[in-house]
């Protein structure tokens, strides 16, 4: 396909509701939708009018500037409860790498054992994959900070041997998207088992669904959407759960509703008594106009969505 000259103009914010107007979308207060517009911008709020529009930049007879922005809350809300689950998770998973290797080696710094690495190698794009390297320029520029944390502050001041703080210092500093480096790059599969053992997967499904964990976890502190979102980083299906999972009707792991019953299994293990069902429902019933299907949620065929409150996970 050839491609052309990008010739649209920068319009108003008059002039861009105008423009929402004139394509069919009902505005029924005008200077509350203009300030909308300043605040969130046109080109951010044009991501959820898609599904409003069976016909290219037509609405559907009936759509509304506030269903736009009731979408656009909900998106956000659903974000701040995403987070908040993969927050817990992490912690959890700190805790099992630390304390899984520190209590198998019988050594407070088994970060600073190369031997417990994969060797350093160049990947498909011709990258080279060294975690141990990694792992120890986060840990020595931690230890430089102009401002270290004042755990790492307190061990330097205390101690010269070893000259790393220990494992549960240093991976306090370590982001969930460096805990996944650092779980791929263990070179020992029992190791990873052990880890993964306590969230009950397999180990290749948990070092693939920390990569979407890491993914999803980064759409959410930049503030972007999750509701009607293909997963670029699709997390591998449990196949194999060995704990209440759902049937294969919800198994479409490119959308945000099987991440979302991914928190939910690993939640039970990190957080048994978490209420993510019931802030989930809640969040569901605040909007009752918006299509939470596109996110993910499978229909019967006819345009009803199954009942996920009664999957094994859920029930």
């Amino acid at each position: 396909m050839s491609k052309k000259n990008y010739n649209k103009t920068p319009l108003s914010f008059t002039d861009q509701l105008l423009l929402l107007k004139s394509r069919g979308l009902k505005v029924e207060d005008e200077p509350k939708a203009e300030t909308y517009l300043k605040e969130i911008s046109y080109y951010r709020l044009s991501a959820y009018f898609l599904p409003y529009q069976q016909t290219k930049d037509v609405f559907n007879p009936g759509t509304t500037f506030k269903q736009i922005i009731s979408t656009y809350s909900f998106d956000r809300e659903l974000r701040l409860l995403v987070f908040d689950c993969i927050e817990r998770i992490e912690i959890a998973i700190r805790t099992q790498i630390v304390y899984s290797m520190a209590l198998h080696y019988n050594d407070s710094h088994w970060q600073d054992n190369k031997s417990l690495f994969v060797t350093p190698y160049y990947n498909k794009i011709g990258t080279l994959v060294d975690p141990f390297s990694d792992l120890q320029g986060i840990i020595s520029r931690a230890k430089t900070a102009r401002t270290p944390e004042v755990f790492i502050k307190h061990y330097t001041e205390n101690y010269n041997s070893p000259a790393n703080p220990p494992s549960w210092m240093c991976l306090e500093l370590f982001t969930i998207g460096e805990l996944s480096h650092l779980y791929r790059g263990l070179k020992e599969k029992p190791d990873k088992k052990r880890i993964a053992d306590f969230f009950d997967v397999h180990p290749t499904v948990f070092a693939s669904w920390l990569h979407t964990l890491t993914y999803v976890r980064n759409i959410c502190a930049h503030h972007s959407r999750l509701w009607n979102r293909d997963l670029a980083i699709e997390p591998e299906k449990l196949l194999k759960p060995k704990g209440k999972w759902v049937s294969n009707s919800f198994e479409n792991n490119k959308r945000m509703f099987y991440f979302i019953c991914i928190l939910k299994y690993l939640l039970l293990r990190a957080n048994p008594n978490n209420s993510l069902k019931d802030k989930l429902e809640n969040l569901f019933n605040k909007y009752p106009s918006i299509p939470i299907q596109f996110i993910g949620i499978p229909s019967d065929g006819k345009g009803n969505m199954l009942d996920w409150k009664s999957e094994p996970l859920w029930n």
